[in-house]
Parts: structure tokens; sequence; C-alpha cells
């Protein structure tokens, strides 16, 4: 391991010349998250005409006051060729995107997690969490573990993919389709595609939204016990009950957070412990860890690495003068690694006492709906994984590892590991 290269990182004079589009700010920004707490923890991007965030104070700040940053980014995520005419005559085909969650404001904002905050109840997970064991078991068991295995596309996509699938009643055929309809998605948040996978992706986008809206009208007509049902039959005294529109864009966003990111912190969490092979032994020894390891881990892989707001109002923040209408990424991979909240921030401790203070889900009003659930994934998968296996090795230690190229996700493209059972 000590001949291993130093990953490919960004290196710039100038901090304001920094090009948050470049993919190398993806595979390796912890060094210049070092330089910007330092120096610049709130500073103006030339290349993107945007503020970048990366203090934890100021995000804090920042996601407590909506009413002066707006949520309202549907512009932002509508993907960078949507207005192309091919790309918006596929997309007229299906339904509106409309603003929810992630994507609204105070009062809509408020009126929408009160009713999913419904389906992702404590019990709900509860019941969730026995079919989250039963497949990462399934998955387990049938795996060759005779040989190096991809634990990204042999285990962390189709563990999370099969839950999420089943919470929304999809058949087989259409459960194989999450993770094209979940890429699609996030391909046209990453602002990096060309104008075919634009169009690929529109396609993807209104398949998914044609079959959901077919499960809508099912469970419109008979109750089912499962996610999809609960926000269907979502009430609550003086709210209108959720549209189909409305449910489809709530499910798009819900199929990112409870796929793509639970799969790129399971992926992300082996490979720190492997790499930090102590840790993992203190975990074997001693599985009452694995909840504050999830939130290490989550801390450190901070799978949504940044989200935007916009200012609606010209304002001043930490001496910085931002006016109405400016663009902001707030980097919540970066809050989760400074120095000013966590001793010793890039170096890995599942003993860490304030782990749990990351910023992995976000701050404010739009904490992420379904941390539960996604806690639950992360903490079940490390209790299968050390429960299973004897060893657990990366296949090569030299070998950098290539990251996804997102604006806001950050996730491992492949994980090649080796194992050995437990007699």
């Amino acid at each position: 391991m000590s001949n291993k290269k130093p990953k490919e990182e960004i290196v710039t004079d100038n901090l304001s010349d920094i090009n948050i589009y470049d993919p190398k700010f993806s595979i390796n920004p912890f060094q210049l998250y070092e330089k910007l707490h330092l120096n610049e923890p709130i500073i103006f991007l030339n290349n993107s005409k945007s503020w970048l965030v990366t203090g934890a104070d100021i995000i804090t700040e920042i996601c407590s006051q909506p009413h002066l940053f707006s949520n309202d980014i549907s512009v932002l995520l509508a993907g960078l060729h949507s207005e192309k005419p091919r790309v918006k005559k596929i997309l007229e085909q299906g339904l509106p995107q409309v603003p929810v969650l992630l994507m609204s404001d105070p009062p809509d904002h408020s009126r929408f997690r009160r009713l999913v905050g419904m389906a992702f109840s404590g019990p709900r997970i509860n019941i969730i969490e026995s079919d989250i064991r039963k497949i990462s078991n399934s998955i387990l068991n049938n795996l060759d573990t005779e040989i190096p295995w991809d634990f990204i596309s042999e285990y962390a996509i189709p563990m999370p993919v099969n839950v999420i699938g089943g919470q929304l009643g999809l058949k087989k055929s259409d459960i194989n389709k999450i993770r094209s309809w979940s890429d699609a998605f996030t391909d046209r948040l990453s602002g990096m595609i060309d104008e075919k996978r634009e169009e690929e992706c529109a396609h993807a986008v209104v398949d998914f939204q044609k079959t959901m809206q077919r499960q809508i009208t099912l469970r419109r007509e008979y109750k089912h016990d499962d996610l999809l049902g609960d926000l269907v039959s979502a009430s609550s005294d003086g709210d209108k009950p959720l549209s189909n529109a409305e449910i489809v864009s709530i499910i798009q966003q819900i199929m990112v957070a409870g796929n793509e990111t639970s799969t790129s912190a399971m992926a992300e969490g082996i490979k720190l412990l492997i790499e930090n092979p102590n840790q993992m032994e203190f975990l074997r020894q001693d599985s009452s860890l694995i909840k504050n390891t999830v939130e290490e881990i989550l801390r450190l892989a901070s799978p949504v690495a940044g989200s935007w707001r916009i200012a609606t109002r010209d304002v001043t923040v930490s001496g910085k003068k931002i006016k109405k209408g400016d663009r902001i990424m707030l980097r919540f991979a970066a809050a989760s690694r400074d120095s000013s909240k966590f001793n010793l921030p890039n170096k890995m401790n599942i003993n860490r006492q304030n782990s749990k203070m990351h910023f992995a889900f976000g701050r404010g009003i739009h904490t992420c709906v379904g941390s539960m659930l996604a806690r639950r994934e992360i903490s079940i998968c490390l209790e299968h994984m050390i429960n299973k296996f004897k060893t657990i090795e990366l296949t090569d230690y030299n070998k950098d590892h290539a990251y996804n190229p997102n604006v806001m996700l950050r996730g491992l493209e492949v994980l090649n590991i080796k194992t050995t059972l437990k007699n």
C-alpha cells in the first residue's frame, strides 16, 4: 500500500478558478477542501458563475434561512439539454416535473414534508428492515466467493434496488429497470452529459413516470401495505392529498436518495474499512460499534456531496455580498470534513464521539427524509459482511478507484474485492 501513487488532484493557483464540473473535483477534492476551509470557506467561482460554500458553520447558517436561500432549483436540475427540441418532445409524453421536497420552499415544502414523513415513519422502516435482511442474505448466499467480485454490481446496487422496488410494488422486470431509471435521473443532475445521453435519459424518465402512474392507480383503487401505498393514502388535517404528479416526483427523489446514495455509502464504507484494517478489527471485535461506524462512513463518504440554493434577495454572508438570483453550491462533503468541527477530519475513526454531526443528509428543513432507511440499509450491510466473511480485501491496492463524474453526487464506479468465508 505504501507504493500507491497519489490520486489525481485539482491544482490551481487561484481558488476562484476552481471548476466544480471538472471530473477531478469528484475524484479527490479533499486537500482542496482543506485549503478552502483555511482561506475561502465561501468563494465566488469564475467558471460556474456561482458561489461555493465549504465551511460547516456557513452551510448551517444558509440552510437555516430558506426564505433567503431557495431550494426551488428545478431549472438547475432539469438537465443541461432539457429545452432542446428532441429532448423536450420526449419529456412532453410524460408528466410535468413538480417541485417537491428537495426542490420546494415553505409553505409547499411543509405540506410535502408532513405527508411524505408519514410514509417514512419508524413503524414503516421497521417493517422494511425485515425485507432488507432477507434481500441482503439472499444476495450474499448466492455469491460465488471463490473468485474476486465487484461489491457494487453484485451487492451495493441490487440490495437497495430490490428494497425500494418491493416498496413500490414493482414486478421483477420493472425492478431490473430501477438502476437505469436512477442513472437517468442522476446523469441529468450531473451537468456533464451530451444531448444524445440526455435523450436516452428523457426516454427513461417517461418510462419511469408511466410505470409509477400504473402503480399509483392500483393503490387508489385498493390499499397496499407498502411505502407507495402510504404515500397515496397520506393525509393530514388541512393538507391537500398528494396528486399523481406530486407522488411520481417524490418517488423520483426517493429513487435517487434510496438507491444511488445508499449504494455509494455502502461501497465507500467497505473500501474505507479495508483501507483502515485497525478500524475493521475494532468493528469485528465489538458489533455495538456498527451504528457509529455507519455515521463515520456517512461523514467521510457524503454521497450527496453538494446541493444548490438560489438567493432570493441581496444578502451578506460571512462578509461576502451575494446578489439576488445568485447560485450557491453548498458542499456538504466539505462541511463533513471541516477541521473546526472534526478532529483529524480525513481520518476514519469509528469511535469518534461526534460522527453523527456530519452533513451527509443536509441540514435544516431539507434534511433527507429517507435518512432512517439509508442508515438501516448501511447498518445491515456492515453486519452481514463482517459476519459472513473472515477476510475482505481489495484486489489491487495500487489502483486508483474511479468515481462517477457528478457535481452533486459522489460514488465509486467499481469496487473489486476478494473475500474468504468464515468457517
